[in-house]
């Protein structure tokens, strides 16, 4: 934080020139290029964090029989309860993506069929998963699921880290100029002069005592983006203004 002192409190109504409404890097520093300039530096950091709002889950079915139609009925038969239960559960179709594949193995046909669900509520993703596991046979897979963010989430995040940096900086400036008698004015100058983003990790003896193995809960957290941003900004400082007393 810097406040730059001024020598002619009588500039306090005249406009601000063209050369301090510059940024900083690239204009002379404000209190030697001009003895009245009345403005505050201050820096404000801030960091933010969100969990996935996805989750997906892949769930395998396959058959290998002697006839090509005997696989298919094995395979769609199970498909058609498991695309069922999904919809009875208010899953909408353009959260669930089948495909199906059949080839020849030796003297056989072996059919696989692979569901991809998109959940947004993990509460009922788990509850599905476990009635699935319940209700079908060791033949039907049902993958861990893995946790991500969507493009829109992540760049809310960066935004969210930058607006509450600015923030931060304000307060700052404005506690400082009531604590010298002045008026906060109008910003100068707003630089974003670092970001940083990371994914959240577990302790690593967590991940050696449980490889493979991660609660759902460890992998949201492992999911979990941070977010960090740092803001220089300029503000104009003015005196404090003389009440008018009424007659």
């Amino acid at each position: 934080m810097e406040l730059v002192p001024w020598a002619n409190l009588g500039r306090e109504n005249n406009p601000i020139s063209a050369l301090e409404a510059q940024p900083v890097g690239s204009r002379p520093h404000a209190a030697k290029a001009h003895p009245g300039a009345r403005e505050v530096h201050v820096s404000g950091a801030a960091e933010v964090s969100a969990s996935p709002d996805r989750a997906q889950v892949a769930v395998r079915v396959s058959s290998t029989k002697e006839a090509a139609a005997e696989a298919k009925k094995s395979v769609c038969r199970r498909l058609d309860y498991i695309t069922q239960s999904l919809q009875q559960q208010g899953l909408q179709a353009e959260n669930v993506t089948v495909t199906k594949d059949i080839r020849r193995v030796e003297n056989a046909y072996h059919m696989e069929a692979e569901v991809c669900i998109t959940f947004t509520e993990f509460g009922k993703m788990q509850n599905i998963c476990n009635f699935l596991v319940e209700k079908l046979d060791s033949s039907v897979v049902i993958s861990p699921p893995e946790f991500y963010h969507t493009s829109g989430s992540i760049e809310n995040l960066r935004r969210q880290a930058c607006l509450v940096a600015v923030e931060n900086a304000w307060r700052k400036a404005q506690e400082v100029c009531d604590l010298v008698g002045q008026t906060l004015g109008k910003p100068l100058l707003i630089k974003e002069e670092e970001t940083k983003e990371w994914e959240g990790q577990i302790d690593d003896h967590q991940i050696s005592r449980l490889p493979g193995s991660l609660t759902v809960q460890q992998k949201i957290k492992s999911a979990t983006m941070h977010a960090a941003s740092k803001v220089f900004i300029t503000f104009e400082v003015k005196g404090k203004e003389k009440k008018k007393k009424h007659l």
